[in-house]
């Protein structure tokens, strides 16, 4: 038996028994997600940044099933903030928390670090001084890091 239907006037699809053929495929109307295996949309979305990434999650239910379901994906962006929270991601890590959990834990501990070790507020001379996105709570040693950098310039 043959069915013919029209989606989005952009393709038809013809189906026998459990095969379907797609014919007439529209480009500007076709969502990959939905010809391609789940393997090569998440290659796909890793060669995103991290807000890419995230904004990508937003577009559509099928693009964020796939994004919040691939641990894979925040793995590779978990890994460069590594090197900033490195003793707090392997804590989150042994506690069982996802790599997508692991990073929005440290995301903002390590943008913090990195800041103040490149001297970002260097120049700053009272405690009122400090822009408010530029403390959380960190561990002494990264503090103690921090201080050595400050005491360096």
């Amino acid at each position: 038996m043959q069915n013919v239907c029209k989606r989005r006037n952009s393709a038809s699809f013809i189906q026998e028994g459990s095969s379907t053929m797609i014919l007439g495929l529209d480009p500007l109307h076709q969502n990959f997600s939905e010809t391609l295996p789940t393997e090569m949309s998440v290659r796909i979305f890793s060669e995103l940044d991290l807000r890419s990434l995230c904004q990508a999650s937003l577009t559509c239910k099928q693009w964020n099933g796939i994004i919040e379901g691939s641990d894979l994906l925040w793995r590779s962006h978990c890994l460069t903030v590594l090197a900033i929270c490195r003793r707090e991601m392997d804590g989150d890590r042994l506690d069982g928390y996802s790599w997508k959990v692991t990073l929005v834990r440290n995301y903002r501990k390590g943008c913090v670090k990195r800041r103040w070790l490149k001297g970002r507020y260097s120049n700053i001379h009272s405690s009122d001084k400090i822009p408010p996105n530029s403390m959380c709570p960190l561990d002494l040693e990264t503090w103690g890091e921090i201080l050595e950098a400050e005491l360096e310039r």
